[in-house]
């Protein structure tokens, strides 16, 4: 058997309100939805980029993200500029987005990489960054990485 590297498929997130969070990842992080679903009493939707699926979001959370459970720690996208991540950070200010860190923020001191950290409607930890444009952003902690404790 040869071993290959695996990448990441599509997201699949648990949410209490499939409305809320359609209107959040679709409406405010600009996700197409390609499809949305029912099965009995539960109900489900497929975003994605416009070429490929990226995110699920089923409703059959009873409560919100517990950070305190093993499981999902974060969830990071990738944009292609840093004025791109600044542009989603208007948006989801204009929203009312709860923010771990004030504005963009460097992934650790001296690092070339970073973003923003924030939270969906259920609490779900986000990050919207890139690998460079942040060599002059601050880095909340010394010793962790920025995406580690929010």
């Amino acid at each position: 058997m040869t071993t290959k590297t695996l990448r990441t498929g599509h997201i699949g997130l648990s949410v209490t309100d499939l409305d809320r969070s359609l209107a959040f990842y679709r409406d405010v992080l600009g996700f197409t939805v390609t499809g949305e679903g029912k099965e009995g009493d539960s109900r489900f939707a497929f975003l994605g980029d416009g070429e490929r699926l990226l995110l699920t979001l089923w409703e059959q959370a009873g409560q919100s993200f517990d950070p305190s459970r093993a499981g999902l720690h974060h969830l990071a996208f990738e944009a292609d500029s840093v004025e791109r991540v600044r542009e989603y950070e208007t948006a989801l200010k204009a929203y009312g987005a709860d923010f771990a860190h004030d504005g963009l923020v460097a992934h650790r001191e001296g690092s070339a990489s970073g973003g923003i950290f924030f939270h969906d409607p259920d609490g779900t930890r986000l990050e919207i960054s890139v690998p460079t444009g942040a060599e002059e952003a601050p880095a909340p902690s010394q010793t962790a990485p920025t995406c580690g404790f929010f």
